[in-house]
């Protein structure tokens, strides 16, 4: 499978052979099996405080004994330990406390920060995943399932694409993508609806990807750029589907076909 060769000017100067892993059949359900396994790697810990709902004191369950300090013989209360807001004599007013079925109290399964969320993968499943995200990067009809018009991928630039400046890797492009430029540059919006409120005020599209070879290095505003050795199924499929805009350098192509055997 042959790719267009882009120079640093955005002119097609030939065509590059691209390795295996961009011309296998896509396996959706694979692809879409490792991305959900390995969501957990990547999701922020989060688990109750230690001691939470219980940081105030409150005695345990209360004795039903005629005449007892505190006991609630003839009170018709229930057993559940309480906190003691005030007094007049031996009247108490008292509140439940600590407990899952009170007001404060601590949650009866609270999620645990020191959970491991790690699943294991098959590896052969896991270069499965890996090629069909590759083929969905240069296949046209996932790319338009994916972005809702025609555009093209898996552009293969010569290696002085790193020195030009970001204000002309713009225009280069603008040239090369054309109509679906706009889906290129990350962009975020603020989001409308109560999830404004939720902690999701913002939404961004994924935007394009720029792979780098392991030794090479480059800046880009608003676009995501990575070498070879760090690249993730995430990174390739953000959403677990194929299709994403990525391009690629020529040393990229080399390695990923070196690692991804």
């Amino acid at each position: 499978m042959k790719t267009k060769l882009i120079d640093k000017s955005g002119k097609e100067k030939g065509s590059v052979d691209l390795p295996k892993n961009f011309s296998v059949r896509i396996r959706e359900d694979i692809l879409s099996k490792v991305f959900e396994a390995q969501k957990g790697i990547y999701a922020q810990a989060y688990g109750s405080m230690e001691g939470a709902g219980a940081q105030y004191s409150a005695s345990g369950i209360s004795r039903k004994k005629r005449h007892a300090w505190k006991g609630t013989y003839g009170k018709g209360i229930s057993r559940i330990p309480r906190k003691i807001m005030s007094r007049h004599g031996t009247s108490f007013n008292w509140i439940g406390a600590t407990v899952s079925s009170t007001r404060g109290g601590r949650r009866p399964h609270a999620p645990r920060s020191a959970k491991n969320p790690f699943n294991k993968i098959n590896k052969k499943e896991l270069l499965i995943a890996f090629n069909s995200a590759f083929a969905g990067t240069v296949d046209a009809k996932f790319l338009e399932k994916k972005y809702g018009q025609k555009v093209e991928s898996g552009f293969v630039f010569e290696d002085k694409i790193l020195e030009v400046k970001t204000k002309e890797f713009i225009v280069v492009m603008k040239k090369i993508f054309g109509k679906g430029f706009s889906t290129v540059l990350k962009h975020k919006s603020v989001r409308a609806g109560i999830g404004k409120m939720r902690g999701r005020k913002y939404k961004s599209n994924a935007g394009m990807l720029f792979v780098l070879g392991n030794e090479e290095k480059m800046n880009r505003k608003g676009i995501e750029v990575i070498n070879v050795n760090d690249l993730t199924v995430k990174d390739l499929s953000p959403n677990g589907e194929p299709g994403r805009l990525v391009c690629y350098t020529e040393k990229a192509i080399k390695e990923i076909g070196e690692r991804f055997k």
